[in-house]
C-alpha cells in the first residue's frame, strides 16, 4: 500500500531533479513570515461597514504605510495616500488638477503604490504573488518586484513603464487593480464568527463578496443558520427570517438580492388586518430608507400576519419533535380573547392587543387556509432562489459550527455550560452529547438536513436558530411572543446560558482550550454573537488575555449601546492585534475626514516572531516534505526509476 502511494506520487515528481527542486521550494516557504489573518463577527447585513474593514484589513495597511513611509512623508501625505489605497475609484473620480498636475501625481502615486506593493507581497513566495496578480498588469507588476534602491542601471527603464501607463491612458486601471491587489496581498485568511445575516440590508452582497474572496472561512451563526433553513423551504426558518426583515423594514434583502415575492402575504395581510393598527409590528426604520406612513401601516401588516403564522408554525414543530423540549413556548392557547389576557407561568397579563381574527380559541394553532397558502408559495420562492442556493452552500463548502486554526478556537456563539462549569448534555436519538461532541453532532445535523432529502431533518435548522441547547442560540428561550404583546418587561427576559458568566473566569477557558486541543501557549478563544458594551466598561480582552470577544457594533443598532462600531483581530507574524472601531457613515464621509478611516490597535500578544513551520499549513507542508525526501531515496537507491 505504501509502495503504492509512492508511486503515485512519482506521478507528479518524475526523477530526482524534480523531488529536489520541490524540497528547497518547500523548505523556504517554511522559513518566510507567517501570513496574516483577519477576525470579523456579526457583521449584521452591513455590507459597506464590512467591506471598509476588508479594505482596510482593520487598520494594520495603515500601519503598513506608517512603516514605509515613516518620515519620508507628511502625516496629510500619507492619510491622502492611505485614502487612495481604500479608495481608489472614489478618489480618482474627484481629482481636480490640470493636466500637468495630473501627470506629476499619477507618477508618484503609481511609485508609491508600486513600493507598497513590494513590501505587502515580501512575505510570499514569487509563485503565490504572480497567482494574484492582475493578468494586463502581471508583466509589469512583476518587474517592479525586482526593483531595488540600488539598481541603478534600471531606473530609466522603470521610470518608462511608469511613463507609458499615464501615456497610454490606463493609469486610472493600473491604480485600481493594483491598489485591489495590496489589499488582497494585505490578508492571507479571512475568517467570518457568524451572523452575516439579521437586520441590515446587505447581506446578499456579503456573501458575493465572500464567495468571490482567495481565502476566507465562516463559523455559522444563528441567523446564518436560520436562513439556510429557510433556504430549504422550512416553514418556521421561513416565517422567522420574513417577520425578521419587516421588523426592520429591511424588505431589500428579501425582493432585490433573492427575488423573493411578498405580494402573497401583503394581499392576505391587508385583507386580513384591514383596520387594525398593528401598533406592536409598525416597523423599526431603517436609517436609510424612507417610506411614508401608509407603506409604513402596510408592512406593519405584514409583520403580524407573518408573526402569528410563525408561532403556529413553531407549535407544529414543538408537537412533533418532543425531543426539543420546547412546549412552554406554545403560547397561543394560553390567551383568553375574551378577556385579553394570556397565562404565562401561571401569572395572568393583559395583551397589548387582542385581535386575533387567525386564531381559532378551539384550535389555536391551526393555520387558515389562506394562512397555508401564503407560507407555501413564499417557502416555493425561497427554494427556488437561485442565488439564495449558491450562497447558502458556500456555508457548507466554507463553513463549520466551529473552527481551530492555528491554535486559535473560533465559535459564535456558546459551548452550552451548568453553573457549576460542566458540559451540559443533550439527548439526539438517544446518546447524550456534550461539549465538543456536541458542537461536533449539531454540525452532523446540519450537514443530512441540507443535503438529505428527509424534511423532517430540517427541523434542526429552527432547533439551531432557538433551542436551549444550540450553541449558535445560547439562551434557555426565545421570547418573541411577549415581547409583541405584553408590557410587562420580567416577562421579556431572556436567561442567557451560565457559559457567558463563566467565560470571564480564566481556568473556565482554559479547561475550554485544552477540551478543543488549543494548546495555552498562543492560544485563545475568539467569540462573537454578544455585543461588548464598552460604554458601560466592558472590554472584549478577557479572562487572563485567553478570550476576546469581537462582536461590539457593526449593526447601527447596537452602536448606542456599545459606545463603538465594534472591534476585530489581526494575527500577523508578530502576534494578536485588536482593533477598536468608530461607526462608519458612509464612504464618503471616510474620505471626507481622514481619522474617521483610523481604527485603534491594542496589542494583544506579542510572540517571538512565527514562520508558516509554525502554522497548520506548516504542518502539512513537513508532511510533504517527509513524503518527498522517502521519495527521494527510493529514487537514489533504485526502488523506484525517475522519469525524464
Amino acid at each position: 500500500m505504501e509502495r503504492k502511494y509512492y508511486e503515485l506520487l512519482s506521478n507528479r515528481y518524475k526523477n530526482i531533479g524534480e523531488v529536489t527542486s520541490e524540497i528547497i521550494n518547500l523548505e523556504a516557504i517554511l522559513n518566510l513570515p507567517k501570513g496574516t489573518e483577519h477576525y470579523l463577527t456579526d457583521l449584521h447585513g452591513e455590507y459597506h461597514a464590512f467591506r471598509h474593514l476588508v479594505k482596510t484589513a482593520s487598520g494594520s495597511l495603515k500601519i503598513k504605510i506608517d512603516e514605509l513611509f515613516g518620515d519620508i512623508l507628511s502625516l496629510e501625505e500619507k492619510h491622502n495616500f492611505s485614502k487612495l489605497i481604500f479608495y481608489p475609484e472614489k478618489i480618482l473620480e474627484g481629482l481636480k488638477l490640470n493636466e500637468y498636475e495630473k501627470v506629476h501625481w499619477y507618477r508618484v502615486s503609481i511609485k508609491r503604490i508600486l513600493s507598497l506593493f513590494r513590501l505587502v507581497s515580501s512575505k510570499y513566495t514569487r509563485s503565490k504573488v504572480r497567482k494574484a496578480l492582475p493578468n494586463e498588469y502581471a508583466y509589469i507588476l512583476e518587474e517592479f518586484l525586482t526593483l531595488n534602491s540600488k539598481d541603478f542601471n534600471k531606473e530609466e527603464y522603470y521610470s518608462q513603464i511608469i511613463s507609458t501607463v499615464i501615456e497610454l491612458g490606463i493609469a486610472d486601471d493600473f491604480i485600481i487593480k493594483s491598489v485591489n491587489l495590496i489589499q488582497q496581498l494585505s490578508v492571507d485568511k479571512l475568517h467570518i464568527l457568524g451572523d452575516i445575516y439579521d437586520r441590515g440590508a446587505d447581506p446578499h452582497k456579503i456573501m458575493d463578496n465572500l464567495i468571490g474572496h482567495h481565502d476566507c472561512d465562516i463559523q455559522w451563526g444563528n441567523h446564518d443558520i436560520l436562513w439556510v433553513g429557510a433556504s430549504k423551504g422550512h416553514f418556521a426558518c421561513v416565517a422567522n427570517v420574513l417577520r425578521i426583515s419587516l421588523r426592520y423594514s429591511n424588505l431589500k434583502t428579501l425582493e432585490e438580492g433573492y427575488g423573493i415575492n411578498l405580494l402573497p402575504l401583503g394581499r392576505f395581510a391587508m385583507e386580513t388586518y384591514g383596520g387594525d393598527p398593528c401598533k406592536e409590528f409598525l416597523p423599526i426604520a431603517n436609517s436609510d430608507e424612507l417610506f411614508n406612513d401608509k407603506e409604513q401601516y402596510v408592512r406593519g401588516q405584514m409583520h403580524k400576519a407573518i408573526a402569528i403564522i410563525q408561532f403556529k408554525l413553531e407549535a407544529a414543530v414543538i408537537k412533533k419533535r418532543p425531543e426539543f423540549h420546547m412546549e412552554r413556548r406554545m403560547l397561543l392557547d394560553k390567551i383568553d380573547q375574551t378577556k385579553g389576557t394570556i397565562i404565562l407561568n401561571g401569572k395572568e397579563y393583559k395583551l397589548t392587543s387582542n385581535n386575533f381574527p387567525t386564531i381559532d380559541p378551539k384550535d389555536p394553532y391551526k393555520l387558515t387556509e389562506r394562512e397555508e397558502e401564503v407560507i407555501e408559495k413564499i417557502a416555493n420562492y425561497f427554494e427556488k432562489s437561485d442565488k439564495l442556493q449558491k450562497h447558502a452552500r458556500f456555508f457548507f463548502s466554507n463553513g463549520n459550527i466551529y473552527l481551530k486554526y492555528n491554535n486559535q478556537l473560533m465559535f459564535h456563539g456558546c459551548i452550552p455550560m451548568d453553573s457549576h462549569g460542566n458540559y451540559k448534555c443533550f439527548t439526539i436519538d438517544g446518546k447524550e452529547y456534550c461539549g465538543k461532541e456536541l458542537m461536533d453532532k449539531f454540525e452532523k445535523l446540519a450537514r443530512k438536513a441540507y443535503f438529505k432529502k428527509d424534511k423532517k431533518d430540517l427541523d434542526w435548522f429552527w432547533y439551531m436558530w432557538t433551542g436551549e441547547y444550540s450553541p449558535l442560540f445560547g439562551k434557555e428561550e426565545m421570547k418573541t411572543f411577549e415581547r409583541y404583546f405584553v408590557s410587562e418587561k420580567e416577562t421579556h427576559k431572556e436567561i442567557k446560558n451560565p457559559y457567558y458568566t463563566l467565560r470571564e473566569n480564566e481556568e473556565i477557558i482554559l479547561k475550554l482550550m485544552d477540551h478543543f486541543g488549543v494548546l495555552k501557549e498562543n492560544g485563545h478563544v475568539i467569540n462573537g454573537h454578544t455585543p461588548v458594551l464598552a460604554k458601560n466598561g466592558e472590554l472584549p480582552i478577557r479572562a487572563g488575555k485567553k478570550l476576546l470577544v469581537i462582536d461590539g457594533g457593526l449593526s447601527k443598532a447596537y452602536q448606542s449601546s456599545t459606545g463603538t462600531a465594534g472591534y476585530t483581530l489581526i494575527y500577523n507574524s508578530y502576534g494578536l492585534r485588536l482593533a477598536s472601531h468608530k461607526p462608519f457613515k458612509s464612504i464618503e464621509k471616510a474620505i471626507e475626514d481622514s481619522h474617521e478611516i483610523i481604527s485603534v490597535i491594542q496589542l494583544v500578544d506579542k510572540a517571538e516572531r512565527k514562520k508558516v513551520k509554525d502554522t497548520e499549513t506548516g504542518e502539512l507542508l513537513i508532511k510533504s516534505l517527509k513524503d518527498l525526501r522517502v521519495l527521494l531515496k527510493m529514487y537514489r537507491s533504485g526502488n523506484l526509476i525517475g522519469k525524464h
